[in-house]
């Protein structure tokens, strides 16, 4: 089942994050995918917002992968467009059993190597401050946050 929202402008964007953030929990992976310019990184912002995060949030384009550890749980946020999909030298399984939350952007890159269970996100672009979420749930407790905040 897809459930789909759209946002005005970017505080509903990271109103959407938080409302997803409430039903949060150790392990969980939320998948984004979007054109450059689309809201992953500001749904990650707010996201890591609500859980307590107070660290500048940016696209880990460079890094990969950043570490916030002073959350409520801990936050993975990985870009891996750069990677064009090669993840071999990436533990991704480390992280989506590391008890804290994965947020991948560009995930679309990595379809194959994501885990069994999951959030995924598309994000289409429908003006300059509008855009369309399109939420995939993949498993139970995925459908659960969809159905509780959407």
């Amino acid at each position: 089942m897809e459930y789909k929202l759209t946002t005005r402008n970017e505080v509903e964007t990271i109103e959407l994050a938080q409302n997803i953030e409430s039903e949060k929990f150790p392990n969980m992976i939320i998948c984004l995918e979007g054109d450059l310019g689309s809201g992953k990184t500001v749904f990650a912002k707010g996201f890591a917002g609500a859980m307590g995060i107070d660290d500048h949030i940016t696209s880990p384009t460079f890094n990969i992968i950043k570490e916030y550890e002073n959350g409520e749980l801990p936050l993975y946020h990985m870009d891996v467009y750069r990677l064009e999909g090669d993840i071999s030298e990436l533990a991704l399984d480390d992280y989506y059993h590391a008890d804290g939350v994965v947020i991948i952007e560009w995930a679309d890159m990595i379809k194959e190597s994501l885990p069994k269970e999951h959030l995924y996100i598309k994000i289409k672009i429908i003006d300059e401050d509008t855009r369309l979420f399109i939420f995939k749930p993949v498993g139970k407790k995925y459908e659960d946050i969809c159905e509780a905040v959407l």
